[in-house]
């Protein structure tokens, strides 16, 4: 019988990884984690050492026995797995800035997840999860896939639709983030307050709100309504909602919906922003090489402080929480990334949606919603359709399609600009992008 539970990490050098190491050991008593496998790649092995040592020194410092393993042999160490966490970006920060620059040049939204920025990181990643996945089918085929690469939705979808690993779920720290606004804003610990929450990743909506069981909506839309109630996240720019919309609209937006009800105000923010202070990916470089000096701090044996300025704070601890409620059959309701089986009436039953699910030992059970509002409705089935195109671009290397997926993001003005936009990205990220250029080669 084999004792306890074996944890995989890819992407283990991420400065995430810390707040990764408290959730388990917090929740150790009841999740019994025995082997944590840490897994990079070359370019990120000093981040490793440096990460992986924080998190033996944070786990010698909690009494508590858990093998820490750090590793570049990723089949080495998804053997016998129970738990598969991917957190890692392909191309690193240098490609996030990429994302972020080459748009703005043509008067469109650079953004890491929404735009043609999260159309790229989409063609980069879903060839190398479906690679994880074809390891984790031959390896350890009866492990949960919990995955928080971005863009999530889309790489959920990925994986429903082109790999045979079922047992996927994907995660964002947005719903998270949105309940603890929320708290903050009433006044309340969060404990007391539940959201129901329905959409797809970074086009997630409140439907309703309840503070003790008692829904609550009207007060909390009230309160977003009031240009002083900057509620959003560290990486989007907190521009006050048009207090009539927010009350026609009737459910509770993200922060990133910004992009698409303040498309012009957004583009001139990140203009300015790119000129003086950098592009996103550029303050999280600084932010990063600040953290990793801290990590490497011998004495240092906690999740620092500084880790939330991040923009993916309570990201980590959504994921222990996630499996803890998996090995323990919790039948808790947690926000996920999920085959939607029917739970949102407009979306295709096999698609991935992210909504309020009952966590059992057989994975997320979406909770049905009927339908979202026909205010929301038609922008989050256009965001599906875009997921759709580009997962298949992703796949398939197919200029053409990339070029419909690019075409068909409400960011993206034109087919023309679009184009524009297309032959620029596909350039600059070449060597990570080899499924649309070895024909030519042949």
């Amino acid at each position: 019988m084999k004792q306890g539970l074996k944890i995989v990490t890819i992407g283990g050098g991420s400065s995430y990884t810390p707040e990764l190491i408290e959730g388990f050991i917090k929740r150790h008593d009841e999740l019994p984690v025995r082997e944590l496998w840490l897994v990079d790649i070359e370019a990120g092995k000093e981040k490793l050492e440096i990460v992986g040592n924080l998190a033996k020194r944070m786990v010698k410092k909690a009494g508590l026995h858990i093998d820490i393993h750090l590793t570049l042999d990723r089949r080495d160490a998804l053997k016998g797995a129970d738990f598969v966490t991917t957190q890692f970006r392909v191309g690193l920060l240098d490609a996030r800035a990429k994302d972020e620059r080459i748009p703005l040049k043509y008067g469109v939204i650079g953004q890491e997840t929404n735009g043609p920025g999260g159309l790229f990181k989409g063609l980069r990643t879903i060839p190398v999860i479906l690679g994880i996945c074809k390891d984790m089918e031959e390896l350890c085929p009866d492990a949960w896939l919990v995955n928080f690469t971005n863009p999530a939705g889309m790489v959920t979808e990925a994986v429903l639709r082109y790999s045979k690993i079922k047992k996927v779920v994907g995660l964002c720290n947005v719903p998270i983030g949105m309940k603890m606004g929320i708290a903050k804003s009433l006044e309340v610990d969060p404990s007391r307050v539940s959201v129901n929450f329905a959409g797809l990743n970074h086009m997630v909506f409140g439907l309703d709100v309840f503070l003790d069981g008692v829904s609550v909506k009207q007060q909390v839309i009230d309160a977003m309504a009031d240009p002083e109630n900057k509620m959003t996240m560290k990486n989007i720019a907190g521009l006050s909602w048009d207090p009539d919309f927010i009350k026609g609209l009737g459910v509770i937006p993200c922060g990133y919906h910004r992009y698409y009800y303040k498309t012009s105000e957004m583009l001139e923010e990140e203009m300015e922003a790119s000129a003086s202070s950098g592009t996103r990916a550029e303050v999280v470089q600084a932010l990063e090489k600040d953290l990793f000096e801290l990590y490497k701090n011998p004495e240092l044996s906690i999740k620092p402080p500084q880790l939330e300025k991040r923009g993916g704070a309570f990201y980590s601890d959504a994921a222990c929480s996630l499996i803890n409620s998996i090995y323990n059959d919790k039948r808790d309701i947690q926000p996920v990334n999920t085959m939607n089986n029917g739970a949102i009436a407009s979306i295709p039953d096999d698609s991935a949606v992210e909504i309020n699910c009952v966590i059992t030992k057989d994975g997320p059970k979406p909770i049905a919603i009927g339908d979202l509002p026909i205010a929301v409705r038609g922008l989050v089935q256009q965001i599906k359709s875009f997921e759709r195109v580009a997962a298949e671009a992703a796949v398939t290397g197919n200029y053409n399609t990339a070029l419909v997926a690019m075409t068909i993001n409400p960011l993206v003005p034109s087919d023309t600009i679009a184009k524009k936009i297309l032959d620029e990205m596909l350039e600059a990220h070449k060597e990570h992008l080899p499924q649309f250029f070895q024909k030519a080669v042949q």
